[in-house]
């Protein structure tokens, strides 16, 4: 066996891992890494912040299912990955921060940039680990990629030691290749009792969360719905798992992101079959509301989860993918294929005489019509990526999605910044995909040097800034403490100039403040994208406190706009 530098090892191990495209910095302390990279076959891409490199990896894996790779130096690159790292860690993203280290004999000396980013880590991480023995290199890079992998996926931090990365270490490539993943099957008699469950209920919800687009379960997750004819919600983390517009599709269940007649849906259900969903507060809100009159399933591949908001009915323990392959066939064993049921023909007419206006035609503009335009305009095949504020309350309420890995949001941890980057890293996965990026003018001024390495690479998107000049989900927070205050981002003629700032970068923007201008604009930066292959900016000015519908719980949802009146309202008399 041939004796090589250790760091070329670990590289050999990321491109039989299927890694083609890493995001980081170099620093001193992690150069011998980078030596071996620059040989590799893998693209490195610069990024301007160590936190917009894990985003951006973040991005990478949520469309790919692979595990994204970012890079970075010792001290404070390692601090300022910790957001990243808990963002993968919160919506199971399989990921790897690699760091550089001071040497070992330094690490007690309060040497230079040198911190236990192995502890800061720990929680935030499946495994953060140091690797002390370049004969391990190889074995320990196996072995992160194999727990960022398995079960619930997630986040690993390797953490390498200067002098470790210089050392050299026995590997032959041709002798080593990727470590098995357990995909754990459920137990056949939790199947049958689930089937039981959900064949007897008269009012039944599959509710698919962000487990059945990390499993690639749609296939699956349609067959045992249309068998049985079950309405199927999707969580926010879920969106795409179940087409929008198939006539089995009941809608968004929650506090935040959700449909009028989702809620209404849910309300009057029976039983709800989860997968792959963790119950999270936003969407559940008050508890006694959500489960009270239903009984739940809830089907997990963690088993830590099940009991871990609620006690369900019945806990099945399983991947997604092969669980409700089981339950289909169990329930296709038991009999041919049901006819639509009255409870699916009554989610139907809840859809059709429940819904929210997005046809607005006031200025400044409101935001539902900016989500009706980007619904009209762009394809099934389109991936969007917002973040967190209410801009993403109004996507998560008005864009239709109909594709799984076409709607990326960060669904737990909710970081600032996020879209941008991680729409490099989708983009990098899929360089003729067209990409869209939802974000607030607030969250885009958190890593907006982000821009800059997208230019650079020409990695082009489309971002379409919902601009209200507020931190606007916390000032519709406020009003119940009766305040308006720290909220306020408008200075001089209207704060920061986002047109001026893209050209800054090198890049093109438009302003809009009427909304029959929206349409035109968002051609206009499509066709400028693919033109210059650079990012593009259309900023729409929106009512500055315009509020989105929201509640305590699902069944006190306060809406803020006017309701369509539906022509079964109208009294024709007059």
């Amino acid at each position: 066996m041939k004796r090589i530098p250790c760091m070329e090892a670990a590289v050999a191990v990321m491109e039989s891992e299927g890694v083609d495209t890493v995001f980081g910095i170099p620093g001193a302390a992690i150069l011998p890494l980078y030596a071996a990279l620059q040989h590799s076959s893998i693209k490195h891409i610069t990024v301007r912040h160590e936190e917009g490199g894990t985003h951006a990896a973040d991005g990478w894996a949520r469309v790919t299912g692979n595990v994204g790779v970012c890079i970075g130096t010792s001290g404070p690159a390692g601090t300022n990955m910790i957001t990243g790292l808990y963002t993968a860690m919160a919506d199971s993203i399989p990921m790897i921060c690699i760091t550089g280290q001071a040497q070992k004999s330094k690490l007690h000396q309060e040497s230079f940039q040198a911190v236990d980013i192995v502890e800061i880590a720990k929680p935030v991480t499946k495994w953060a680990v140091q690797l002390k023995e370049p004969a391990q290199a190889a074995w320990v890079f196996r072995e992160a990629f194999r727990i960022a992998r398995s079960g619930r996926p997630g986040p690993v931090l390797i953490d390498l030691p200067i002098d470790v990365q210089r050392g050299t270490c026995l590997y032959d490539p041709e002798l080593d290749a990727p470590l098995p993943v357990d995909v754990p099957q459920p137990l056949p008699k939790a199947v049958a009792a689930a089937v039981d469950l959900l064949s007897a209920a008269e009012r039944p919800l599959i509710l698919a969360g962000g487990g059945v687009v990390i499993a690639d379960a749609s296939t699956e997750l349609r067959e045992l719905a249309e068998h049985l004819q079950v309405p199927v919600q999707v969580t926010l983390m879920g969106k795409g798992a179940f087409p929008e517009d198939h006539p089995l599709f009941a809608g968004m269940a929650g506090i935040q992101t959700q449909t009028r007649w989702g809620n209404a849906a849910f309300l009057e259900s029976d039983l709800v079959l989860a997968v792959g969903a963790r119950f999270g507060d936003r969407h559940t809100g008050d508890l006694d509301v959500y489960r009270k009159g239903r009984q739940f399933i809830h089907v997990d591949i963690e088993p830590t989860q099940i009991g871990r908001v609620f006690e369900p009915d019945l806990g099945v323990v399983g991947h997604a993918r092969p669980t409700l392959a089981a339950m289909a066939a169990e329930a296709q064993r038991r009999g041919k294929a049901r006819r639509p049921s009255a409870w699916a023909n009554r989610v139907g007419e809840l859809r059709r005489t429940l819904p929210r206006r997005d046809d607005f035609d006031e200025v400044p503009i409101k935001p539902p019509r900016v989500f009706r335009e980007l619904n009209e305009f762009y394809g099934p095949d389109t991936t969007f990526v917002t973040a967190i504020g209410l801009y993403q309350i109004w996507s998560g309420q008005f864009q239709k999605t109909y594709l799984p890995r076409r709607y990326l949001v960060c669904g737990q941890a909710g970081p600032l910044g996020w879209e941008v980057p991680a729409a490099m890293g989708v983009k990098c996965a899929h360089p003729d995909r067209e990409v869209v990026v939802v974000v607030g003018d607030y969250s885009f001024q958190f890593l907006m040097e982000e821009v800059a390495v997208a230019a650079q690479y020409q990695i082009p998107f489309v971002i379409v800034m919902i601009n209200n000049e507020y931190l606007g989900l916390i000032r519709q927070a406020e009003i119940p403490y009766d305040m308006n205050f720290a909220v306020d981002l408008h200075y001089g003629e209207g704060g920061i100039d986002h047109v001026k700032a893209m050209e800054a970068f090198g890049c093109q923007a438009r302003r809009v403040e009427e909304p029959g201008d929206i349409r035109s604009a968002l051609e206009w930066a499509t066709a400028e994208a693919h033109r210059s292959r650079l990012p593009v900016l259309v900023e729409v000015m929106v009512e500055r406190e315009a509020n989105a519908a929201m509640g305590p719980s699902l069944d006190a949802i306060k809406e803020f706009e006017p309701l369509p009146v539906l022509a079964e309202d109208i009294d024709w008399s007059d």
